[in-house]
């Protein structure tokens, strides 16, 4: 059974920044509401209100809605007017295609004074003998009769032999009531038939059978049988839904997040793009993940390992291996303010590999900051000599206690090669 809710209502006002106190129009049909209630507390300001195609079977809780001009339920199961009177403003009622029988229910309608027009079409009291007389007759204030405007003379040929016809309806609904309460009682004879369908042994009958004998059996078009067929079709649809849900769990493989050898497998079901790069300044590897800008956080979901990172997104797993290993508990998660992205920023886990570049970058910085530049002495062991360098002199010892520059040295050596020469 629908009821009528305040969020159902607050859905419908969304013409009305979804405020229910100030609406003044609500639209509630096809919802397969069976009562009314709340609307004549929740919304006192309403003018028109919208409960067609539904499986109302009784006019209630609508007394307290003075401004009420439109009122439509047409296509319910309702078979008496009724509870109409404290509709103050009430100009325009359509109770099309319902079950109303007893004619005499429209005189209720006399202290709604502002009524204009009434449609009653499809209703069992439209095919009494004298339906239309009695209406106009009853309801003076009335100028259209399902969409026939009441003219002044068809009027006061009504209000001639209202009587006559008063008698006659009278015997009709008498004839109607005694006719609706064997419907009642093949209705109940009905539903215990198909509860007894509903057995274990009777489920083994083909699908196509049975729906077949459901709608091939003749029945009165009464509020009960509409309430049996409206049932059946919800049930059927509940049977299909919860089969095509079996049958996609059956058919749908569970997704592979990690191997049974161990192995970490790349994922991203909410088909998302992203980016994943190292900063070699900072040390860290950076993740860029295209979410949805308006997306709420609470919908996200990040788990950072170290080898690894999985994000669910709306229940969708997205996961992605490393380039390096990283430090879980260092690591960061932010959302972009302009587009919304979720980056994840993983302070890289320092190898010894990493820490000896470090220091050769040291030293190479450190060379490339200049030449030494000026004068000094360098002991070596023998003695003392001077070295030529870029900005200065140095001193260096030399064994043998000479001090010989580098061009002599050569000069030297290029004389006792030729003297080697000379004597073979």
């Amino acid at each position: 059974m629908v009821r009528i809710t305040e969020d159902l209502i607050r859905r419908r006002a969304e013409h009305n920044d979804c405020l229910i106190l100030s609406l003044e129009e609500v639209t509630l049909h096809q919802q397969d509401i069976e009562k009314i209630e709340h609307i004549d507390r929740w919304c006192r300001d309403l003018r028109i209100l919208y409960l067609q195609n539904n499986l109302i079977p009784r006019i209630e809780n609508l007394g307290r809605l003075k401004k009420l001009e439109y009122l439509n339920l047409a296509l319910n199961n309702i078979e008496v007017i009724e509870n109409l009177e404290g509709c103050e403003s009430l100009q325009k009622l359509d109770l099309t295609v319902n079950f109303v029988g007893l004619l005499s229910s429209v005189e209720s309608l006399k202290a709604n004074i502002h009524l204009r027009e009434l449609f009653l079409v499809g209703n069992p009291c439209t095919e009494f003998e004298g339906y239309r007389q009695f209406v106009v007759a009853a309801l003076p204030q009335i100028k259209w009769l399902d969409g026939t405007e009441v003219s002044r003379s068809e009027r006061i040929r009504a209000a001639q032999g209202l009587e006559e016809v008063r008698r006659r309806v009278g015997e009709q609904e008498e004839a109607y009531l005694r006719r609706r309460a064997q419907e009642k009682e093949e209705a109940q004879r009905n539903s215990v038939k198909e509860e007894n369908q509903e057995n274990p042994e009777n489920l083994e009958l083909d699908e196509e059978q049975r729906e077949r004998e459901f709608w091939n059996t003749p029945c009165s078009f009464s509020p009960e049988s509409r309430l049996q067929a409206h049932h059946h079709l919800q049930e059927k649809r509940r049977r299909r839904t919860k089969e095509e849900k079996d049958e996609d769990k059956k058919l749908k493989t569970p997704r592979t997040l990690i191997t049974a050898e161990g192995r970490v497998m790349n994922v991203n079901e909410p088909k998302l793009e992203f980016s994943l790069t190292e900063d070699e300044e900072s040390g860290s590897v950076l993740l860029d993940l295209a979410v949805y800008r308006h997306m709420d956080t609470s919908l996200i979901d990040v788990d950072i390992h170290p080898t690894f990172v999985r994000v669910l997104v709306k229940g969708k797993v997205f996961q992605v291996v490393l380039p390096a290993e990283v430090k879980p508990d260092g690591s960061t998660a932010q959302r972009s303010q302009t587009t919304g992205h979720l980056v994840l920023t993983m302070p890289r886990v320092r190898t010894p590999l990493d820490l000896s570049r470090v220091q050769t970058l040291k030293v190479s910085a450190a060379e490339a900051e200049g030449e030494i530049k000026g004068t000094g002495t360098v002991q070596r062991p023998g003695g003392t000599g001077t070295v030529q360098r870029p900005g200065g002199t140095g001193t260096v010892q030399q064994p043998g206690g000479t001090s010989r520059s580098k061009d002599s040295r050569l000069t030297e050596a290029h004389r006792s090669r030729s003297a080697a020469d000379r004597s073979l």
